[in-house]
């Protein structure tokens, strides 16, 4: 979610030799994830395709290979909108093995083009309720995350100014010229945040709101790591680049990333949550029809939610373990965001209705 993990996930590939390829990462309680043998292709390899914000500690990578006898190979590809668009247009033949990164807001898209392969993952009995959305586990839940406005605190400290709270605050003349999203045709927290607005507004209200969001100068870019590390003031990398949009779409989650990082750390984040703007996401994996490496891709499977992987998650990709027996670390429970009530949509409304909703927000928003 940010250059600092960027810059960690090269530098684990060098430590464990594991290999990240660019396109355009058993458990505690758990047997050993994998027989250390395939079929197919008998590769000692496993291929995870994913977008540009995985990353995973060196040691929980390294006790997946010593567990199955599989090394990971990292295939990054963008952010998760093009990744899924990549994989849809290789689908019957695979770039790799297993596919982590399709959320809530794209997953109908995923089943409807038959990219994977149906697996039962072990351990799916302690995920949380609500998190599984396929009935013929074609994907295993990873992950959640709550996609919010975020705030820089110094910018509103400064100018006097409360900062906002909901969906309608953002369309107020105050905050005109002040925030920052990201493109809803390929950006999961772009499309996620369209989500919330529709949410918030109804089907019949989302395009009146979101013209009147234009009006008021909302900025649109092509991915998070624009938005959040180019365009946001609060951010470490918008200080660098020296940022002038004190308000992006981002996650609850966000906040630690700032404090995590800091040199010295602050006693509190320099960044905050708009609360009231908030839509709960859920990340998937999958094992991919035609996989080269289908005992490899299961293994992989049971190991993402093993609770050795599970508590690794907060503090790498900076989202929520999807088990229940997972710990939180104590600086994510310290910075970050607990949302109440997020906005939701039915995944059947998403399904029948997203290509729709996006045509129409691209419209207002981008053309």
């Amino acid at each position: 979610m940010n250059t600092t993990k960027k810059y960690a996930a090269t530098a684990l590939a060098a430590a464990l030799g594991v290999t990240v390829l660019a396109g355009c990462g058993g458990s505690d309680d758990d047997t050993p994830a994998g027989s250390g043998t395939s079929e197919g292709s008998g590769s000692k390899t496993v291929t995870l395709v994913t977008h540009d914000s995985f990353n995973a500690s060196e040691d929980v990578l390294k006790q997946f290979t010593e567990e199955s006898g599989y090394t990971v190979e990292l295939l990054k590809s963008g952010d998760a909108g093009a990744a899924l668009n990549q994989e849809i247009l290789t689908k019957g033949s695979p770039r790799g093995d297993v596919f982590f990164g399709v959320d809530n807001t794209l997953l109908s898209r995923a089943l409807d083009n038959g990219l994977f392969t149906a697996y039962e993952a072990k351990g799916l009995d302690r995920v949380a309720e609500g998190t599984e959305q396929d009935e013929e586990q074609r994907v295993t839940p990873v992950d959640t995350g709550d996609i919010c406005v975020n705030y820089d605190k110094k910018y509103f400290a400064e100018k006097k100014l409360d900062p906002p709270r909901t969906f309608e605050d953002l369309v107020k003349p105050e905050y005109k010229n002040l925030l920052v999203t990201e493109n809803a045709a390929n950006s999961s927290p772009g499309l996620g945040f369209l989500l919330g607005t529709i949410a918030s507004q109804g089907e019949d209200g989302y395009q009146d709101y979101w013209k009147k969001l234009k009006a008021n100068g909302v900025k649109v870019v092509d991915g998070w790591e624009q938005a959040y590390n180019e365009e946001f003031s609060g951010s470490a990398g918008g200080k660098k680049a020296k940022a002038d949009r004190p308000l992006v779409v981002s996650y609850a989650s966000s906040p630690p990333v700032e404090v995590l990082y800091a040199d010295p750390r602050p006693e509190e984040a320099p960044t905050g949550v708009s609360t009231g703007t908030c839509f709960r996401q859920t990340e998937y994996a999958g094992l991919l029809k035609g996989a080269k490496n289908e005992a490899g891709g299961k293994a992989l499977l049971d190991f993402l939610i093993s609770r050795t992987f599970q508590e690794d998650v907060p503090l790498n990709m900076f989202v929520n373990p999807v088990v229940t027996d997972a710990k939180l670390p104590e600086i994510f429970t310290e910075f970050g965001e607990t949302v109440e009530k997020p906005a939701t949509v039915a995944p059947e409304k998403i399904a029948a209705n997203r290509e729709q909703w996006v045509q129409a927000w691209h419209s207002i928003a981008v053309k």
